[in-house]
């Protein structure tokens, strides 16, 4: 019997989560609690339905043309992916064996003895960079992002690829100095080979609703395209190109 995973969900024509055409298997938990999450329905383990690494891989294979003619592959997200690490292990190294290509995406709160685990198998990472304060990212996410910065390190020292992500939130991610830092930080990183800043966005507000959950950010408006190229002067200044 192959190692089971709680899934949330599924798309099977991704194209933002990756390179290529991509099969996302969002995943079902995670450690988090950020308050502009806009996959608070992911958050605990009782949403979504239990599936095997056999079960998955069937379904996968069928996208190998689409995969193949994109240069696509499987990205596992969530919720926090590698909360299900013996999952993943498996997961990724049968996509290995069918050569297809693989990624996660992921907050990187995760210890590093369980993600060496899966890392072997992993030819990308997607790295959601929410903090370089402490403080602040304990106030935005409910955790502090000391696993999370010593996760970037490790991949770098293992030179896997990564893709950073970064969401512009005005009035808790915005600060000029903590971007300088934030900067400063990826500038030392030997393995980034994309850097994307995202302005914030209420697309995700409705199911928190649903949810019954109280949404903080409700009065933040997403930043304006001149501030957003303030930000991305910065990251220019550090010769960190961005999309």
């Amino acid at each position: 019997m192959t190692v089971k995973a709680k899934v949330h969900s599924v798309e099977t024509c991704g194209t933002v989560d990756g390179p290529g055409i991509r099969y996302i298997l969002f995943l079902s938990g995670c450690p988090l609690r950020c308050k502009y999450c806009h996959n608070c329905d992911t958050w605990t383990g009782s949403t979504g339905r239990i599936m095997d690494v056999d079960e998955i891989m069937e379904d996968v294979k069928k996208y190998r043309p689409y995969f193949h003619f994109s240069k696509g592959g499987i990205t596992v997200s969530g919720g926090e992916p590698t909360m299900q690490y013996a999952f993943l292990e498996e997961l990724l190294k049968r996509c290995k064996e069918e050569g297809i290509h693989t990624c996660i995406d992921t907050s990187g709160y995760c210890d590093l003895d369980k993600a060496d685990i899966f890392l072997p198998y992993t030819d990308l990472v997607l790295l959601d960079l929410k903090h370089i304060d402490d403080r602040k990212h304990k106030e935005l996410t409910g955790v502090s992002n000391e696993k999370i910065l010593k996760f970037a390190w490790h991949l770098s020292v293992k030179g896997i690829p990564v893709w950073i992500r970064h969401v512009v939130v005005p009035g808790y991610t915005d600060d000029l100095q903590d971007v300088e830092r934030l900067c400063q930080f990826m500038k030392e990183l030997k393995n980034v080979e994309r850097v994307e800043l995202l302005p914030y966005h209420t697309m995700g507000v409705h199911k928190w609703e649903e949810l019954g959950f109280h949404y903080e950010l409700r009065d933040v408006q997403t930043p304006t395209p001149a501030f957003m190229e303030k930000i991305k002067a910065i990251f220019q200044k550090y010769a960190i190109k961005v999309s």
